[in-house]
């Protein structure tokens, strides 16, 4: 696809609702250059998938919008504020949480604790009995510590854990990965019911089957650049490409 048709459908064209404008993002771990020009467009209330093999840069793209790596340059407008120059805690005081492949959570805290633990950083962050109706198994668990919880309920607690900052732009690695069908089916659901609830998400997952049933549309990612965009609706006519750029 050229540049120019790529750029028309991310919906460059500006609109009301659009919460997260990312263009020509570059990023460096050391010297090495990771991403070489990433664009995407994310609506309010939209879930949407960055998509590709492993090593594309997905995950990078994450990292590099949230501020955790310093080494960067281009634009990412949150609701019409330029983040780029900003560390991360002051990107995630303007409502944005990223909740990492590894999940972050502290071992030697209980799920009380690690609930706990993060700041609220703006109004609207739910309360610890509102996770616990979204994920019941973290109130058994609540005197738990974290290294007594399988891999789904430590993906609950980070994802629980973030709810609770008031964030209403979530960044999403992998949060499927190495869990059980029972539980990814739970986690999907939760991701369906937060899209619901208003709450706009950017999702990285390996898992294609599990991100087709979620994302509004699809940014294929391959060697640091956007090199397609799929439409949700277009995901079934347009699976022999997708084959060939995730080898699913």
């Amino acid at each position: 696809m050229t540049e120019a048709g790529l750029m028309e459908r991310t919906g460059d064209a500006a609109t009301a609702d659009m919460v997260l404008k990312v263009r020509d993002l570059h990023a460096w771990y050391g010297e090495s250059h990771v991403l070489h020009g990433i664009d995407f467009d994310v609506r309010e209330g939209e879930v949407v998938t960055l998509l590709g093999r492993n090593g594309a840069g997905k995950s990078t793209t994450l990292k590099t919008i949230m501020g955790i790596l310093a080494k960067r340059k281009g634009s990412v407008v949150y609701k019409g504020e330029e983040l780029i120059n900003q560390p991360s805690r002051q990107v995630a005081r303007r409502g944005i949480a990223f909740c990492p492949e590894e999940r972050g959570i502290f071992a030697s805290l209980t799920v009380e604790e690690n609930l706990y633990l993060p700041p609220q950083v703006s109004q609207g962050g739910w309360d610890v009995d509102r996770i616990f109706e979204l994920f019941p198994n973290l109130r058994e668990r609540l005197s738990s510590q974290g290294t007594k919880l399988s891999g789904g309920e430590q993906q609950m607690l980070a994802i629980g854990r973030i709810l609770r900052t008031g964030a209403r732009l979530l960044l999403l690695d992998e949060p499927t990965e190495g869990l059980a069908p029972v539980i990814v089916q739970q986690i999907g659901s939760t991701i369906a019911r937060l899209k619901q609830e208003g709450f706009t998400i950017v999702l990285v997952e390996q898992n294609f089957h599990f991100a087709a049933k979620l994302a509004d549309r699809h940014y294929i990612v391959d060697q640091g650049r956007v090199v397609d965009v799929i439409p949700g609706e277009e995901v079934e006519a347009r699976m022999e490409d997708l084959h060939a750029y995730l080898g699913v």
